[in-house]
């Protein structure tokens, strides 16, 4: 018995060894990574859109740089064959090579040095190696693919749109800081925006919204008047906290769900995290863009201004309010304040990336009964909103399609529409990309 406990043991060292000589990596540098990657990406800004934009290629370079190393699945940007990756380059140096060199590429400039030095904090307790020089080759490779597909893409482009005074045109009304100029909509430029995987922003162009002197409009009208407006008698306190609670930049929070309770939960090993990090960032951002050219071609708006003249709309069902506010009004204390965005109704954006993402997590595990939490860090009153707990993933999106409603600030239209756009931009990606190879 303790010649064969040595015999496991010495086995046991040798496979740590040979694991550690081809660079499998850790499974927690990648998720350190992307961990450090969204907080290094919030700043980047006019909106959170240009975070979304970041993490996407963050984890679009870091999937392709684990993946050339053991190429289970298609690559995404990388051309392998030219590359010619060497099985035994460290996962972990790919990881942080590929992170650092978008990173320091789109962050703010004040933020490069501490990018540098979380670099050194993964690569220099590596020794120099054959393992160690390929893995860093890799991921260079992988950023250089990232940045010169991302060049010239539109972020932050001039976008120019029509602002109409008519019934049913939106209008900017009731964001609680003013803009230097009505057409200076901070997300504009996210409509043209290159994609990342669909074919262009407006491929999967929605229905659109209801006809003002429709019954289904007098419907969605009647609903959000009564459960989005901030004095709501038919609005439940669990309904306000959770309509607080979705305003929040999705991006962050599945992120979060992937790395701190998906991937432990599923044992994901480092080359799955990269292909899921990859999955979510790249539907979130391809699901904006399409919603944002969506918005601007319908350029519908707000139930704010719908309310409020409802008068002009030539339907005699909707009665007008010129008093109403939403929910999302500075007067309700929130931490940080909200207010109805400078920005179109329809299609509602939280809910086509979260559709995207949260259909595409169906996909990536193969079902959507999951349990999970998510925190989004949101005060009422001066109180933190608790966790909120869900079943599946498609209960956590049908929440997320009933909160803009109580927020008073989408139709219900508006949210079901965004959520459908989602969930056909993750079956673009289920049947096109990310593809096992053997």
């Amino acid at each position: 018995m303790q010649r064969l406990a040595l015999r496991a043991l010495v086995a046991c060292a040798v496979l740590a060894t040979t694991l550690a000589a081809a660079g499998v990596a850790r499974a927690d540098v990648i998720s350190e990574w992307n961990a450090f990657a969204q907080a290094q990406t919030i700043p980047i800004r006019p909106t959170a859109h240009g975070e979304s934009r970041g993490m996407a290629m963050v984890e679009g370079a870091v999937y392709d740089a684990v993946n050339a190393l053991d190429p289970d699945y298609r690559p995404y940007l990388l051309d392998l064959d030219a590359l010619h990756a060497q099985p035994f380059g460290s996962q972990a140096a790919a990881i942080a090579t590929a992170a650092h060199d978008v990173l320091v590429k789109i962050v703010p400039s004040g933020q490069v040095g501490a990018v540098d030095d979380k670099l050194k904090e993964t690569l220099d307790p590596m020794p120099d190696s054959a393992s160690k020089t390929e893995g860093m080759r890799v991921g260079a490779a992988a950023a250089a693919a990232m940045l010169k597909f991302r060049e010239n893409d539109g972020y932050l482009a001039a976008f120019p749109f029509d602002i109409g005074s008519g019934a049913g045109d939106w209008r900017p009304v009731g964001w609680p800081f003013a803009l230097p100029d009505p057409r200076a909509d901070p997300d504009a430029w996210v409509a043209n925006e290159k994609p990342f995987l669909i074919e262009s922003p407006s491929q999967f162009r929605s229905k659109g919204p209801n006809a003002l002197t429709s019954r289904a409009y007098e419907k969605d009208f009647d609903e959000v008047k009564s459960l989005g407006a901030i004095d709501s008698t038919t609005r439940t306190a669990d309904q306000t906290a959770a309509a607080v609670f979705w305003q929040f930049p999705p991006i962050a929070l599945w992120n979060q769900l992937a790395r701190d309770q998906l991937s432990p939960r599923f044992g994901l090993d480092t080359a799955d995290q990269a292909r899921l990090y990859a999955i979510v960032n790249l539907a979130a951002a391809d699901a904006a863009i399409s919603c944002w050219n969506d918005k601007y071609y319908w350029s519908f708006w707000r139930p704010r201004a719908a309310i409020r003249e409802a008068g002009t709309d030539g339907n005699p069902a909707t009665v007008p309010d010129p008093n109403w506010e939403s929910l999302f009004a500075p007067a309700t204390q929130t931490t940080p304040p909200l207010g109805t965005p400078p920005f179109p109704d329809h299609p509602s954006g939280h809910s086509c990336l979260s559709g995207a993402v949260l259909n595409a997590l169906a996909d990536f595990f193969g079902r959507d009964k999951v349990e999970f939490d998510i925190v989004s860090g949101r005060s009422l009153d001066g109180v933190p909103i608790p966790k909120r707990h869900f079943e599946r993933f498609s209960d956590a999106l049908q929440e997320v399609v009933e909160a803009r409603i109580w927020g008073g600030i989408h139709f219900r239209t508006a949210d079901e529409q965004g959520a459908k756009m989602g969930k056909q931009i993750a079956q673009w990606i289920k049947t096109r990309y990310f593809e096992p190879v053997r």
